[in-house]
């Protein structure tokens, strides 16, 4: 099954393809949360009670009609009377995703909500966070407190001492939104391990968006040679992998591949990463891309790139959990970590917000062989190689080493390799 097709699929595939997703990356547990579809006769599609969410087919959904009957095999879901009332106060939402992830858990039992002004994409995808006040699982209580928090626009509300849910246009839509906010509380949390987080202001949200060029001029012949459909098929591929692995979201992450000279390829913007396919993927040539393709709004920062420095054949923009801890606490990554990390990285210097900004030279000509990558700071981390697959393991290896150092600050002071050991592998592998 694929995203691209989704007005195809019956509500009960759609709801099976998100529900195997959220289970399969650990937002959910076999008993917990559920998922409703609103279809376009006023039929509600819900999974069910109290049947393994590891396991659940599309026989298994069920149904409750516009006229209260109930068809299906099993029971909905306990609380599918909240997930009514917020599509009687909220008509233009068609899919609503509720469950217990371990971030937003966090949270809603410290009864606080999240500033998703910590990252533009985060801001933009989730927009301003509601809150709802805890009443027993299933009761109209809880259906009222909820509902009364879409009814004020929010599009995401915490559950005092539960959970999260949220709403979209469709079944894909809302499951971004849930991602991206389990990913917002996960990276709060770990930065206020090593420091504490600096927020954006709304002038500088703007700025984001004021920058990201409109539009990108298009080719008139597009030619697809050999080489250039293995490059496509390496980059969908990478793309899935990303994804697979947490390194990268269904809402944001951009993998681009040099073709030839300066012309490259690169992932859409607006694309579900994770169901990426090789069609999607924009060629790049003489400055100019595929008509009715939209690619990255960081089209313009690959091209510079590679344009000053022929050695990179490979970009990777993303947002890594732990490695953005860093980035929203504009802490100093240290990769004196263990050998492996130092030999990879050498370096990874963090960069203002507003430094990956369209005709903002100054972070291509940072980079070099010594600092193949770098943060940037409430934004993103960009990663190069002589490869794709450098580019990646590169990537990889930054996020297992920013992941050792918040776990090892909650154990005690941090011990770097010293400098006597970093000329030691200097003089070995370099």
């Amino acid at each position: 099954m694929s995203v691209r097709n989704l007005d195809l699929l019956h509500p009960r595939d759609q709801i099976i393809m998100i529900i195997n997703r959220i289970y399969k990356k650990g937002l959910t547990t076999t008993s917990g949360g559920n998922i409703s579809i609103m279809d376009e006769s006023g039929d509600m599609w819900v999974t069910p009670s109290g049947v393994d969410k590891g396991s659940l087919k599309p026989r298994d959904i069920m149904c409750v009609k516009a006229d209260g009957t109930i068809e299906g095999p099993h029971k909905p879901s306990m609380e599918y009377p909240f997930h009514k009332a917020i599509y009687a106060e909220r008509p233009d939402l068609k899919s609503v995703v509720h469950a217990h992830p371990p971030a937003l858990v966090a949270f809603s039992i410290v009864r606080q909500v999240p500033n998703t002004n910590v990252i533009p994409q985060v801001k933009s995808v989730c927009g301003p966070i509601g809150y709802a006040k805890y009443h027993i699982p299933g009761s109209n209580e809880l259906g009222d407190s909820i509902s009364e928090q879409f009814k004020k626009g929010f599009d995401s509300v915490i559950m005092e001492n539960h959970g999260a849910v949220v709403g979209g246009k469709n079944v894909i839509k809302a499951y971004e939104r849930f991602e991206t906010l389990e990913f917002a509380c996960r990276t709060l949390i770990n930065s206020k391990i090593i420091g504490e987080p600096k927020f954006l202001t709304e002038e500088q949200l703007s700025s984001f968006n004021n920058q990201v060029p409109a539009d990108y001029p298009k080719m008139s012949d597009v030619v697809y040679t050999s080489d250039e459909k293995g490059i496509r098929h390496k980059i969908k591929d990478m793309m899935h992998r990303a994804c697979d692995q947490g390194l990268m979201m269904s809402a944001y992450g951009t993998i681009s591949v040099r073709w030839k000279g300066n012309d490259f390829l690169i992932t859409p913007t607006d694309a579900t990463r994770w169901d990426m396919q090789e069609s999607d993927i924009v060629q790049i040539k003489d400055g100019k891309c595929e008509a009715d393709k939209v690619p990255s709004r960081s089209t313009w920062l690959h091209q510079k790139i590679y344009e000053t420095h022929p050695e990179i054949n490979a970009i990777i923009l993303t947002q890594p959990e732990y490695l953005m801890a860093y980035g929203v606490t504009h802490k100093k990554l240290d990769v004196r970590t263990i050998p492996e990390s130092w030999i990879f990285l050498q370096d990874m210097a963090n960069v203002p917000f507003g430094s990956h900004f369209a005709n903002n030279n100054s972070l291509p000509q940072l980079l070099s062989k010594d600092n193949p990558g770098v943060i940037i700071e409430n934004d993103s981390v960009l990663m190069t190689g002589n490869s794709l697959l450098q580019a990646f393991d590169r990537l990889e290896v930054a996020e297992f080493s920013a992941k050792s150092l918040v776990m090892g600050t909650s154990l005690g002071d941090f011990a770097p390799m010293n400098d006597g050991e970093i000329e030691d592998l200097r003089n070995a592998f370099f």
